[in-house]
């Protein structure tokens, strides 16, 4: 396991950096998204909405009529998921009472299967909603169940990581399961295994690398729906809004990225050090794009899925923090398309690959916004479909790929 793991009115230097940046700006139908205004603070809904958790019910009617009307690439993205280990009907579930995830998976007792299994019980859920045959509920079900009546805590240096990863599945195949099939007799147990196993490690985040604390942050976000928990919810959207204005940088911050609250980071020296070393700053640079864009990965899903599932329930987060998720993926595809990288960044080399993250952010700020993404648009389109990383990100251009809901 890794460690990690707008507008009309533009102004002529607002339009060069987009055309560095490798993409253009097109009319939004709110003009340009401000970076990082000041909103009075939200609440958590007063009433969550169900299913809720990155998919809403509009956006699995929509799927479930584009792949059984053979439309693409839904149809294609749902033949590779069922296609997939984790839709078989066959699948045994491998909980333990402690799962230990050491760096890197030294060791590992039980963190792949935990986070497998989690992602199997998804896209158990999926299945069910777009077949409606109830085998694929009750695997979901089962595997829910296996794990809930078992596991009792996460341990050793990754526990904190392993229960965002873990914890940011579990909620989406349970709101699917709980509101949309009519038997779980244990969701009770499920409820209270998120509330005393996995929300405790997650919901004061961490200091960590950004990935890590956005990773928590999203299984926080997704566990405080499911549960209902307002208190939790809007502990976990205040570490969101400080987090990634930490974690993407862009120009009007001024010299240097802004730190996170309680981060520490009180230095030129500790900034730069925190950035992988890198000291020449520019629109849509990631804390972690100097180490890998893997890691990098992980953070843009986790955002963008955070941002998805507030907008489910009303409070839409992805106005605020448009500009640096924009700027990041097309930063970030550009250079994944194969632009020549300069001495300036990351001293002329980027590690890695991004993974299966772009669908949900580019159908967001591109569909429903009116951004213009041309180099996110050429990635997402070109690796469609988006399978799954095997962590936490799994199947989003059968579940967001063009869906307005």
């Amino acid at each position: 396991m890794r460690t990690g793991t707008i507008g009309r009115g533009l102004g002529l230097a607002t339009a060069l950096s987009a055309l560095l940046t490798g993409f253009s700006m097109a009319p939004a139908p709110a003009g340009r998204a401000a970076p990082d205004p000041a909103p009075a603070a939200v609440a958590a809904p007063a009433a969550f909405t169900h299913p809720g958790v990155l998919v809403s019910r509009p956006q699995l009617d929509f799927v479930r009529e584009k792949v059984r009307a053979g439309a693409q690439p839904w149809k294609g993205a749902y033949d590779q998921m069922m296609a997939s280990k984790y839709a078989s009907l066959t699948r045994t579930a491998k909980p333990r009472a402690v799962v230990e995830c050491g760096s890197y998976s030294n060791p590992n007792y039980g963190c792949t299967d935990e986070r497998e299994d989690a992602i199997a019980a998804y896209t158990l859920s999926l299945a069910w909603y777009i077949t409606q045959d109830s085998r694929y509920a009750a695997k979901a079900v089962e595997l829910m169940d296996a794990w809930s009546a078992v596991i009792k805590d996460h341990t050793n240096s990754n526990a904190p990581l392993q229960t965002g990863w873990a914890g940011s599945s579990w909620p989406r195949a349970a709101e699917i399961i709980k509101y949309t099939y009519s038997s779980w007799p244990n969701s009770g147990r499920f409820a209270t295994m998120l509330r005393n196993v996995y929300l405790p490690k997650v919901i004061n985040g961490s200091n960590s690398n950004g990935n890590w604390e956005l990773s928590m942050t999203e299984a926080a976000i997704g566990i405080s729906v499911f549960l209902e928990d307002r208190t939790s919810y809007d502990k976990a959207v205040a570490k969101f809004r400080g987090r990634v204005p930490a974690y993407i940088y862009l120009t009007s911050d001024g010299a240097l990225p802004k730190a996170a609250p309680g981060s520490g980071l009180d230095t030129r020296d500790k900034i730069i050090n925190y950035w992988q070393g890198q000291s020449t700053f520019m629109d849509g640079l990631s804390q972690e794009t100097c180490r890998d864009l893997t890691h990098t990965g992980y953070g843009l899903s986790a955002i963008s899925h955070i941002a998805e599932t507030s907008r489910i329930q009303g409070q839409d987060l992805y106005p605020e923090i448009a500009d640096r998720l924009r700027h990041a993926l097309g930063l970030h595809a550009k250079y994944q398309l194969g632009a020549a990288v300069p001495s300036s960044l990351c001293g002329g080399s980027l590690k890695d690959n991004l993974g299966p993250v772009t669908e949900v952010g580019f159908n967001a700020l591109h569909n429903r916004m009116g951004i213009a993404m041309t180099n996110t648009q050429t990635l997402t389109e070109q690796r469609r479909p988006a399978g799954t990383d095997n962590l936490f990100v799994a199947w989003e251009t059968l579940t967001h790929a063009n869906n307005p809901g």
